[in-house]
């Protein structure tokens, strides 16, 4: 199977465990990671450093993803994060990041935080 990036919608803050992988507790939808690292490496990396997340937990105020752990992904963030990702989808058309938009979106119109599970 191939590495993969989950991205899903934390219902309730308090019930994440920072020592626990439950992609399937948050509906995650997943990006290769080939994919992935291959529209970082070709800019994508300069507008993720702006996007304002936690790293592991809420004690570890970071920007960016944690590629080789857990992101947590405030509202605040998610506008931000929704634009860079539909422009970025605009050069490549992909499945993947359409159904990341549709996630950002749901996050969004619900007020919700996200979760990123790194490879």
């Amino acid at each position: 199977m191939p590495c993969v990036h989950n991205f899903g919608i934390i219902e309730n803050l308090e019930d994440f465990n920072e020592d626990e992988f439950e992609p399937e507790k948050y509906n995650c939808i997943f990006i290769e990671d080939d994919f992935l690292g291959e529209i970082y490496h070709a800019g994508f990396k300069e507008k993720l450093d702006k996007l304002e997340t936690y790293f592991h937990n809420l004690n570890r105020p970071n920007t960016s993803l944690a590629f080789y752990g857990t992101t947590l992904i405030p509202q605040t963030s998610l506008e931000y994060f929704l634009s860079i990702t539909i422009n970025e989808n605009i050069k490549h058309n992909s499945k993947e990041l359409e159904m990341l938009i549709e996630k950002i979106s749901t996050a969004i119109k619900e007020n919700k935080w996200m979760i990123h599970y790194g490879i």
